[in-house]
């Protein structure tokens, strides 16, 4: 006999939705496992060391310095706090300022060309011949070089007369010139050895983001019909703003950081026209011996290249592609 009652959908009670559970209760059931608990212990381990030097020799004395630089602290007396005087006193050096002129022209020169040569060494690079692993470790030679040692091949190179760039320049009917004596050449001859020395680290981080790049993403526009000039600025350029972002910041923070070739080459002349903010740093700091001061333009430092990284990345993050 056929059953004709109609099927009456029967609502069976859903399970209740899980609890969110606070992160104070899931750390509690993490701990209650022994084998996190082991886990745990074992990579805090392996990473004290680390921390504990990052403590001692990084975050301990940075503290101490943005103490110092409200203080008037020299390295023969304690000082005494004198509050926002360090950073008031900035306003009105004019040493100070004519090292900020200094610091952001030279960063102005080198910035652009290290990433501009660097990148177009990159793409040179980054193919398949025979002995291109020699240019590759030749253009990274300058990298590895000590700063001093670099520092005396260049100053023979400018110098005013056995100099082999002024003797080129005789050759080619120019006048020589007094690279390291003259005020207006001296900073960008600086930014041109500064240059010389940087590219090949930035060469090397743009052949790795060249390289994670996929092939059939430029066999695919040739096959559309596109050149190496329109695959360059479709595919490879929109591709490597995450790594074009790092080599900005990593060179923004180095140029700025930049002392070793100063203070072998011009020691800040001539007439303070190589004095940049680390230099003065290290003249009102070991030469004068006002720790306070320095400290207070060496946090000055900070906050303009944070402030540089914070606008770089405001730019550039939704220009940034991390998925392919």
């Amino acid at each position: 006999m056929a059953n004709n009652e109609p099927n009456i959908p029967v609502n069976t009670p859903s399970s209740p939705p899980p609890s969110k559970k606070s992160y104070f209760q899931r750390k509690k059931e993490y701990w209650g496992s022994t084998q996190n608990r082991k886990r745990a212990i074992a990579g805090y381990t392996f990473i004290a060391p680390a921390y504990l030097l990052f403590v001692v020799f990084l975050f301990i004395p940075v503290i101490w310095a943005f103490y110092l630089s409200f203080t008037s602290y020299t390295i023969f007396t304690p000082g005494e706090i004198v509050g926002i005087n360090n950073y008031q006193r900035l306003m009105n050096d004019n040493a100070f300022r004519n090292a900020l002129w200094n610091t952001t022209y030279y960063a102005l020169m080198v910035i652009p060309l290290n990433i501009s040569i660097s990148l177009c060494l990159a793409l040179l690079v980054n193919r398949k011949m025979r002995g291109m692993n020699f240019f590759r470790a030749a253009y990274y030679v300058p990298v590895v070089t000590s700063i001093i040692a670099a520092s005396m091949i260049w100053m023979w190179l400018y110098d005013s007369n056995n100099g082999l760039i002024n003797y080129v320049l005789i050759q080619l009917g120019f006048n020589p010139q007094s690279w390291l004596n003259d005020p207006d050449l001296a900073l960008p001859a600086l930014a041109l050895m500064r240059v010389w020395k940087g590219v090949g680290w930035n060469m090397v981080i743009f052949l790795a983001g060249l390289q994670s790049i996929p092939k059939t993403l430029y066999e695919a526009a040739s096959i559309e019909g596109a050149g190496r000039w329109m695959s360059f600025w479709k595919i490879t350029w929109p591709l490597l703003a995450p790594t074009t972002f790092f080599v900005f910041v990593m060179a923004t923070i180095s140029t700025f950081q930049t002392f070793g070739e100063i203070y072998a080459m011009t020691s800040g002349g001539p007439v303070q026209s190589t004095t940049t903010l680390v230099y003065l740093i290290f003249v009102y700091g070991f030469e004068r011996y006002e720790m306070g001061y320095a400290s207070a333009i060496a946090f000055v430092l900070f906050f303009i290249i944070l402030t540089l990284t914070l606008i770089n990345m405001f730019i550039t993050q939704k220009k940034v592609n991390y998925d392919l």
